[in-house]
Parts: C-alpha cells; sequence; structure tokens
C-alpha cells in the first residue's frame, strides 16, 4: 500500500486496514497478511515494555521498534508514531526526531494533537516531504491532562471543536487522521467533513478504516476488554497450552525423542 491508496480508498468506499505492531516475527507474520498498513504505536510502552502509559515512550524506543517492524514487512505501509513531547522541544529537534523514524523505516509519522503549535509544525513537516497523521479525540499522550481514558467529544460543543480540529489537520497536510474513542455518530461527522482518510478505534464504522493493537486483537491479555475490542484469537490460551504441553512432555520424557536427538 502506497500513501495515495488512503485517499483512493476512501473515495471508493474500501475500508482501510491496519493493526500495531512492535517487533520483527509479528512483522513477518503480518507481511503475509491481507492488513493495509501497520502502525508502531507509542502504546509500544505500554504493550512491551510493561508502563501503564504512552508517555514512558521515548525516541529510543520507538526508532528500535520501528527498525525491526520495518525489516520484518513487505508491502504494508508503515506509519511511526512520534512520542511524548518529541515535536514541543523547537522544529530543529523535531525534524531530527523524524529523521530517525523515517531512516528507521517508517513511511509515515503519526503526531498527536491539534493545536496552534503542532498545526505549524505539521505543516513545516509536511513541506519538506514528511507524511504525517494526525491523531484526534482521546490523544494518550494528553492522558493526565484529559483526566483519563474517557470518550472525547460528547458535547456538542467538543463535537465542534474536533471537527475543526480534522479540517484543520487537513489544511496543515495531513494524509490520514486516526480519531480515538469520540461517539459513532461524530466520528461520521468528521469522516463526511474532510476529504483525507479517518482511521478509527472505539469510534464506530462509519470511518474510513479501523485500527486494533496486535496484542489485544489476539486475545494475549484477555482481561483487558474496552468495549471498542473484539478479540480475534485466544492468544494467550494457545501459548499457555503450548507451553505447558512442552512441560509435561519433558518431565514425561515424551520430549526429546530420537527424531530430535544426533
Amino acid at each position: 500500500m502506497k500513501i495515495h491508496d488512503f485517499k483512493r480508498k476512501k473515495d471508493e468506499h474500501e475500508k482501510i486496514t491496519m493493526l500495531t505492531c512492535y517487533d520483527y516475527p509479528s512483522a513477518c507474520t503480518i507481511a503475509k497478511s491481507n492488513i493495509d498498513s501497520v502502525l508502531i504505536g507509542d502504546s509500544v510502552a505500554m504493550v512491551m515494555h510493561g508502563h501503564e502509559s504512552t508517555i514512558m515512550a521515548d525516541m529510543e524506543m520507538m526508532v528500535m521498534h520501528t527498525s525491526a517492524v520495518a525489516r520484518g514487512l513487505k508491502t504494508q505501509f508503515l506509519v511511526s508514531d512520534l512520542p511524548f513531547l518529541c515535536h514541543r522541544s523547537g522544529i530543529s529537534e523535531t525534524i531530527d526526531n523524524v529523521k530517525k523514524l523515517m531512516q528507521a523505516g517508517a513511511h509515515a509519522v503519526k503526531i498527536e494533537g491539534a493545536d496552534d503549535d503542532t498545526l505549524q509544525t505539521i505543516s513545516y513537516l509536511v513541506k519538506s516531504g514528511i507524511p504525517i497523521m494526525g491523531h484526534i479525540g482521546l490523544t494518550p499522550q494528553s492522558i493526565h491532562q484529559l483526566g483519563g481514558y474517557k470518550v472525547q467529544g460528547k458535547s456538542e460543543q467538543a463535537s465542534i471543536k474536533l471537527i475543526e480540529d480534522a479540517k484543520r489537520l487537513e489544511d496543515a497536510g495531513c494524509f490520514a487522521i486516526v480519531i480515538e474513542c469520540v461517539p459513532s455518530i461524530l466520528a461520521k461527522r468528521i469522516t463526511n467533513s474532510i476529504s483525507i482518510a479517518t482511521i478509527g478505534i472505539g469510534a464506530g464504522s462509519d470511518t474510513d478504516g479501523q485500527v486494533l493493537v496486535w496484542h489485544d486483537m489476539l486475545g494475549f491479555n484477555p482481561e483487558f476488554k474496552p468495549r471498542f475490542i473484539k478479540q480475534y484469537a485466544k492468544g494467550q490460551e494457545l501459548l499457555l497450552n503450548a507451553i505447558n504441553s512442552y512441560v509435561d512432555q519433558v518431565q514425561l520424557v515424551h520430549f526429546p525423542t530420537q527424531e530430535h536427538a544426533f
């Protein structure tokens, strides 16, 4: 998938599919799938490193995981998150951070928020030849300011602001926007108000595409069941069964057998 396919799919009413990915073996599996695009989300800080929020992701972490995923993919479009405050220390440092992600293998960079400073930065980056994906609604890097993981845009005033934010991100040059945890009717209004693609997570079915976290979708954390997630496999159960089968066979001396010996 190429960057222009996001707009083409929106125009042709063909849904865009996206999954997060954080490591080489997972990327090799995704490379054989029908997924359109992959996000190395700053959620890596939580999913892979055990932190309580995405705020703990930094450039070293994002570059390492972006590089690993890029080596495993083939045709999927690869987007990498610019982590917490990494576009707030001046344009020179921001460009250096974006450069690191692109040289690690990202095809585009995702930046959260739509305030004036962020919009100015996005515009500059786009003019510099960097594809930028926006992110509005629940923006995890601002979780303390938002007061927790809550649905955004529930009032008419908040809805109008998010619609305006989407339009401003489009004007700044974003090729697509992630809409996270907003009422489905609002996500539809946003999607219909802009010409660029929208990727939803917890935003209903009327966005131009969907994204889920790899481990959530595969059921590796079965206790984590927010409303917007659907588990398509019982990953943790499958792994536990395999591990315990190995333990049993070793203890019963059913493994290794002669065929496994030299």
